[in-house]
Order: structure tokens, then C-alpha cells, then sequence
């Protein structure tokens, strides 16, 4: 459990600090990806299957928005999994409109790498901030 708590703590770090090269490195070369909404109107949401494709949402992403906030209520482990619960604000660069939201992630360790990570946010919210 050890693994998953270390890998966990440097994930949020590298996220924190908008650190691709580092994040990308905790990610196995295979990942089953998923942020669950609306892909029409949020083109970071969906599926993803490899660090590629990882950069690309991280890159998308980054280039969209810009962090004004974010809290990170509780962490929880069990063996080879972490759930991370928060939530965040974020202004939406195109229509300069702020949107705020909890978040759950999954995260699934094997081998020191993450290999399953899932978002579940406020997709709804985020998705009418585009308009």
C-alpha cells in the first residue's frame, strides 16, 4: 500500500504544479483512462489508452482552462487503489465563465505504475460553462 500512497501523493503534486513530464512517468504505457460526459461540448472527456493520448488531454486541458482553485478533502487506500476526493474551480478560457465542482478520482496501481484512472465530476456544470 505503501506504492499507491507514494504514487497518489506525487500524482496530485505533478498536477498541482501543471508538471507533464512527471505525471506522464507515473502512468503504465497501457492505462484504461475514463472521464464519464458530455464529449460533444468537452473534448478532454472520454476514454484513453496510452501515455499519447494522456498527454494529449493534459496538454487540451491546460490550453482550455485555468486553475483557480483546488482542495483535496480525504485520500483513501485500499492495497493497490486510492480514491481521491475534492473539489476544484476552474474558468473556462474561451467563454471566461467559472465553474465549480466536487471530483472523485480512482486510481489503480500495478507494478509501481498507474494503469486505471477514472474522474467523476460535475461534468453537467462544466459542460454549460461553454456556453
Amino acid at each position: 500500500m505503501r506504492e499507491v500512497k507514494t504514487i497518489t501523493t506525487d500524482f496530485l503534486d505533478y498536477l498541482q504544479k501543471r508538471d507533464l513530464p512527471n505525471i506522464l512517468n507515473l502512468f503504465a504505457e497501457n492505462v484504461k483512462w475514463e472521464i464519464p460526459g458530455n464529449l460533444e461540448n468537452i473534448k478532454w472527456l472520454g476514454k484513453r489508452n496510452n501515455k499519447q493520448e494522456i498527454e494529449e488531454f493534459f496538454k487540451f486541458l491546460w490550453k482550455e482552462t485555468e486553475p483557480v482553485s483546488g482542495e483535496i478533502h480525504r485520500v483513501l487506500y485500499d492495497n493497490s487503489e486510492a480514491v481521491i476526493k475534492g473539489c476544484f474551480t476552474t474558468k473556462i478560457l474561451e467563454t471566461q465563465k467559472v465553474v465549480n465542482s466536487i471530483f472523485f478520482i480512482h486510481l489503480m496501481v500495478y507494478n509501481g505504475e498507474i494503469v486505471e484512472y477514472t474522474l467523476l465530476e460535475d461534468s453537467y456544470a462544466v459542460s454549460e460553462s461553454f456556453k
